[in-house]
């Protein structure tokens, strides 16, 4: 990820930026930060960037013309994502930080004095996006602020890929209280449950800590895991056709777009996929369809779903059949043995070795995915033979074995160390097959999967020409 800052304090950001896990993350390259002196770019002799408003008022404005070319100077006339950091914009939300970080680049353009001339704005701002209902003195707080939010969410930058997973609204539930050595202090004890030594006992602790904290300071958000929960339990009557849909809400990562009448559409922002079911198909008119199809994102490139009729009429709104899938899951709580004993995480030096075998053209998910830490690698004497991972919206995947290798057992370990590390992270494995491939199916059913009885269509949004 690239942060460009067109700011008229330059050295305000680098050393905002520039300690803690940031300022790391910027060291070692995981983040560039780009900061960029609006002032170099004014054509005025003095170095003026600003100048009187017209009608009048308060104050001085930001001109266009160094915006303008600041802007063009590091973007080089590409469309690159812009945000402008304004009160008059909407409220950055943990939301909008995981889109943001699914971009390459960003532009955040910091305002000053009385703002900057609209005209501008009107050219080069995507996003006006704003932190709170207050007025800071410039936009440079608000975009480190924003950098900051964003940046923790890339692989590489905190180190623990779950500790991202584990905070403040994740889930829509704030974070539970936290205790540190001395047991005592101030007379103050630790909660007993957390000296226990008892997992389960110290997450239902932490549990219900997080849904009262968030009951009586945020009963917004409460409001919404409420909504969440009433879902997942409708959901839970049929899980094996469900699980897609329960998984992606109970790791905090799906948001519900439409819950109606049986009309269900959960989005996945990070992999721009819509799971959807439609209750009111066999009625006549289809009446839930408009409301559905009201609700897709515009940025939505894939839809999952279980309803033939439905694949017809979203095949109408520009989407086309990528696969028919059989889906699998895993309910049991039970580690599976892994017979392989060299399975390890792999790194972003593997990354031709995956691309060779799953495909050149998915460099960049893999790239993602592995960075992540969501590829798992089976060596033979210490070479590389085989792979397996997790596609961005849970599912088991990319499951290859090498053909010399094959008939050995590698590719159940594979699949079972993969397992394992869901289970481990509190998760049910589950997974899509592609209709036709006998061999999967008998891996699935060998480990202990289940197989839903329906049949699950991925459909895929065509290009634009």
């Amino acid at each position: 990820m690239t942060y460009h800052v067109l700011t008229l304090f330059p050295e305000m950001v680098r050393q905002g930026l520039g300690d803690s896990i940031i300022g790391k993350a910027i060291e070692r390259g995981t983040i560039t930060l780009d900061v960029v002196d609006i002032r170099e770019y004014t054509k005025e002799r003095h170095g003026q960037v600003d100048d009187y408003p017209y009608g009048g008022g308060a104050g001085m404005l930001m001109q266009a013309q160094p915006v303008y070319d600041a802007h063009r100077a590091v973007t080089d006339g590409r469309a690159v994502r812009t945000v402008y950091v304004t009160p008059q914009g909407q409220p950055f939300t943990q939301r909008l930080a995981r889109e943001y970080a699914a971009e390459k680049e960003l532009v955040f353009l910091c305002g000053h004095y009385e703002g900057i001339d609209e005209r501008v704005l009107e050219e080069v701002v995507t996003d006006r996006v704003s932190i709170g209902d207050y007025v800071l003195s410039g936009g440079e707080l608000a975009a480190m602020v924003m950098i900051d939010a964003t940046a923790r969410l890339l692989p590489g930058v905190l180190g623990n890929s779950l500790s991202a997973q584990e905070e403040s609204f994740h889930n829509d539930l704030l974070e539970y209280p936290q205790y540190s050595r001395p047991a005592v202090w101030h007379g103050k004890k630790v909660p007993e449950v957390l000296l226990s030594g008892d997992h389960r006992k110290v997450e239902a602790w932490r549990l219900e800590q997080a849904r009262s904290r968030t009951r009586q300071v945020r009963p917004d958000l409460y409001e919404r895991y409420q909504n969440k929960q009433h879902l997942l339990h409708r959901l839970s009557g049929d899980k094996r056709n469900h699980i897609h849909m329960m998984e992606s809400l109970r790791r905090g990562q799906g948001e519900i777009l439409a819950d109606r009448d049986g009309d269900i559409l959960i989005y996945h922002q990070d992999s721009r996929i819509c799971m959807m079911e439609a209750g009111s198909l066999e009625e006549p008119g289809i009446k839930g369809w408009e409301y559905l199809a009201g609700k897709i994102p515009s940025q939505a490139k894939w839809c999952l779903v279980t309803q033939e009729s439905l694949v017809e009429l979203l095949e109408q709104e520009g989407y086309q059949v990528f696969n028919q899938c059989s889906q699998f899951l895993y309910t049991l709580r039970e580690p599976l043995p892994v017979g392989h004993r060299d399975i390890r995480v792999l790194t972003l030096e593997h990354l031709d070795y995956l691309c060779a075998h799953y495909g050149q053209e998915q460099r960049a998910y893999l790239e993602e995915r592995t960075g992540s830490g969501y590829m798992y690698g089976v060596f033979v004497e210490g070479i590389l033979r085989g792979f397996v991972g997790m596609h961005s919206e849970g599912s088991i995947g990319f499951l290859y074995v090498e053909p010399c290798c094959r008939r050995q057992g590698l590719a159940g370990s594979l699949e079972a160390y993969c397992v394992n590390r869901h289970l481990e992270r509190g998760w049910i494995p589950y997974g899509h097959v592609v209709q036709g491939n006998e061999a999967s199916e008998a891996l699935q059913e060998k480990l202990g999967f289940y197989r839903a009885g329906k049949t699950f269509w991925w459909l895929e949004k065509k290009p634009c020409i």
